[in-house]
């Protein structure tokens, strides 16, 4: 009986807990020229694509076996005015493997999470 009661909670203990990493991956569209632009923000930087103001604070990564969500980022996006305002338009997970679950919904430009990464080519905000 006891073994029957233990038997699940040994598979939730199973599953692999997530993996945090400093470097989040986006892809960018804008939607009046068709361009889309790939780019990497550090956790707690801030980026501009367009008029949006991109801010990751986690990034994580479980491996491919795990049935969840397996890459996943928590955002804030603000949308910058032409007189410097700045409007929150998002905040809350981006999910790689469901970009439309949780998109920022604006009118010009389109933002998903691509992955998750431990290294990039571009410099830390304290070395720029």
């Amino acid at each position: 009986m006891l073994a029957a009661i233990l038997a699940p909670l040994a598979a939730i203990s199973a599953q692999a807990q997530p993996i945090a990493h400093p470097v989040a991956t986006f892809a960018g569209l804008d939607k009046i020229t068709g361009r889309i632009t790939r780019f990497d923000v550090y956790i707690d930087e801030t980026v501009l694509f367009g008029a949006l103001e991109i801010t990751p604070r986690a990034c994580y990564d479980r491996p491919a076996s795990d049935t969840l969500q397996r890459t996943s980022a928590f955002l804030e996006v603000n949308q910058r005015s032409l007189d410097g305002e700045s409007q929150r338009i998002f905040t809350g997970w981006m999910f790689a493997d469901s970009p439309a679950l949780s998109a920022v919904d604006h009118a010009v430009y389109d933002v998903w999470l691509i992955e998750c990464k431990t290294s990039t080519n571009v410099p830390p905000p304290d070395e720029r």
